[in-house]
């Protein structure tokens, strides 16, 4: 099943470290654009219907009041962050081959985000709503490889596009948009170990255009965040058939190259998260299922340490 991709965990650890009272140098860089950071999960590899138009809604909750350094050292910061996000995306895949048993697709989603800073005394002293970055992708699709007893792996390419059109104001320390062009494709394939359990996975690339009117505290004429990789996971079992599957989920982020300002780049300004937890998948029928998965972070450098709980709604017309 299709992703939804944004975030807010890079704007966040900004905007938390900033109006919290605490400007290090790690938050003097340019973060990274939203990304999907445990949106997918369960049988990421295809659809669960086959080719058509599907929609999804994503309703995902973000908290952390643990601030990490580059070295993972847990940073004096009084107070807390949290975000909610709603992705709302179509996905159209034809039922027309190309490649050999492939076909072909379009993903498109429009993030909604509410981002809130909150001092010691939980108080909310920061609150920014709007738009996020529109994200479109073309995709192939290829068949399912199948075995005796069903499918053995079925897998997806899609080259994702962020368009820097969400809602951006240099002088806010929180901003839905992040005002740069980013590309963002990936690699998604389930195997099924048995018709029971499968493990599925999500691998994305990232790489970020420049920002030519960055935050005013920065003093810079352009900045540009640097590369990274990160990666859903998940594996889980069927309960109940058809009907009920539970497992574990999690993600990965690693950023392998450091955020520059004016063409030069910042020391330690990379970012790293892991996050953990547990997902239920249920399906009312092939057509509309729910999902509900529990992330707990660990190993953060130059971000936020916090919990995420997403909740997803798939349905094929």
């Amino acid at each position: 099943m299709r992703r939804g991709v944004f975030q807010a965990s890079g704007r966040i650890m900004v905007a938390g470290l900033c109006l919290l009272g605490l400007l290090p140098t790690m938050a003097m860089a340019q973060p990274l654009p939203s990304v999907n950071l445990g949106f997918t999960s369960f049988l990421d590899g295809g659809p669960p219907a086959g080719p058509g138009l599907y929609f999804q809604e994503y309703v995902q909750y973000y908290t952390a009041g643990t601030f990490r350094s580059q070295q993972g050292k847990k940073l004096s910061v009084p107070g807390s962050i949290d975000a909610w996000v709603s992705l709302n995306q179509l996905i159209y895949q034809s039922d027309q081959p190309i490649l050999g048993g492939a076909k072909w697709g379009v993903d498109l989603i429009v993030p909604l985000v509410s981002l809130n800073s909150h001092p010691a005394g939980n108080e909310q002293l920061t609150t920014h709503s709007g738009l996020g970055d529109l994200l479109i992708g073309p995709f192939i699709q290829w068949d399912p490889i199948m075995g005796a007893n069903g499918p053995i792996f079925m897998q997806r390419i899609e080259f994702q596009v962020l368009a820097p059109t969400g809602a951006y104001d240099k002088r806010q320390f929180l901003n839905a948009g992040s005002n740069f062009w980013s590309l963002d494709p990936y690699w998604a394939g389930t195997v099924f170990i048995m018709p029971e359990w499968t493990a599925s996975w999500r691998l994305h690339y990232l790489w970020n255009g420049k920002n030519n009117d960055p935050f005013v505290a920065l003093k810079a004429a352009r900045t540009q965040a640097g590369q990274a990789t990160h990666l859903n996971f998940a594996s889980e079992y069927e309960l109940l058939p058809k009907q009920l599957r539970v497992g574990l989920n999690g993600y990965y982020l690693k950023q392998f190259t450091n955020a520059e300002i004016d063409g030069h780049g910042v020391p330690d300004s990379r970012e790293q998260v892991l996050g953990i937890g547990p997902g239920v998948l249920y399906s009312f029928s092939q057509n509309d299922h729910l999902f509900f998965n529990a992330y707990f972070e660990t190993q953060a450098e130059n971000r936020p340490e916090g919990s995420r709980f997403n909740v997803r709604w798939t349905h094929h017309f």
